[in-house]
């Protein structure tokens, strides 16, 4: 016997048939040669059903991104507990590295609605907030690492500000990596965040009554 679902559960649920719709014709065609009449007869809908879940095609890439987000954070925030500060980093470049290949569509997407951001002042305050939440467990990580080697981070750098350049550095070789593959690697990728993040670490000052000036400050 079917079970009959409620008007909010059937919302819901086009909703989300919708979503997985978008993402495919974003990944595959890209934001601006996807259209919002490609997207409703992908999910098997009429125009009209985007338009009553989403306010825009801003809007529903938007939604895209805040799905992915949640998704990535499902498996992040257990993944960066599971490993512990000091190897967090590492086992978050391992599973960045494993899914190359498989993410370039939305690299490359995810690219080009950056790029339509920069161009419409409107939509950069919720790309921001959106982008923030992905990189916050990772900022609590860089804490959690400096306070479990007794170190205070440099007073003129906050963990945020370090996560925010250690991703930008990720995210600028990911785009090289897809115009030269051969020139970025996995290898490269993972050496360069490392670097960075040793450096700013390097140059924490030990915590008050800490003996942390007798040990290593380095992350690896």
């Amino acid at each position: 016997m079917a079970v009959r679902l409620s008007r909010a559960e059937r919302r819901q649920q086009t909703r989300q048939e919708l979503l997985t719709a978008a993402e495919a014709c974003f990944v595959t065609r890209g934001f601006h040669a996807s259209s919002v009449d490609q997207v409703a007869e992908r999910a098997g809908y009429t125009k009209g059903a985007v338009y009553s879940n989403f306010a825009s095609k801003e809007d529903l890439f938007f939604a895209v991104y805040e799905r992915r987000v949640d998704q990535a954070l499902t498996e992040v925030v257990p993944g960066l507990r599971q490993a512990g500060a000091e190897r967090a980093f590492d086992w978050l470049a391992t599973t960045t590295i494993e899914r190359r290949g498989r993410d370039d569509g939305w690299l490359a997407v995810f690219f080009e609605f950056w790029a339509h951001v920069l161009r419409h002042p409107e939509l950069r305050d919720r790309f921001a907030a959106i982008h923030a939440r992905l990189l916050e467990p990772l900022a609590d990580a860089l804490r959690q690492l400096a306070e479990d080697r007794g170190l205070a981070l440099p007073s003129d750098v906050t963990a945020s500000q370090v996560v925010l350049a250690w991703n930008a550095m990720e995210v600028g070789l990911g785009l090289e990596r897809l115009t030269q593959p051969q020139a970025v690697d996995g290898v490269v990728a993972r050496r360069m965040g490392w670097l960075l993040l040793d450096a700013v670490v390097g140059a924490a000052e030990p915590s008050a009554g800490t003996e942390a000036a007798q040990q290593d400050r380095r992350i690896r």
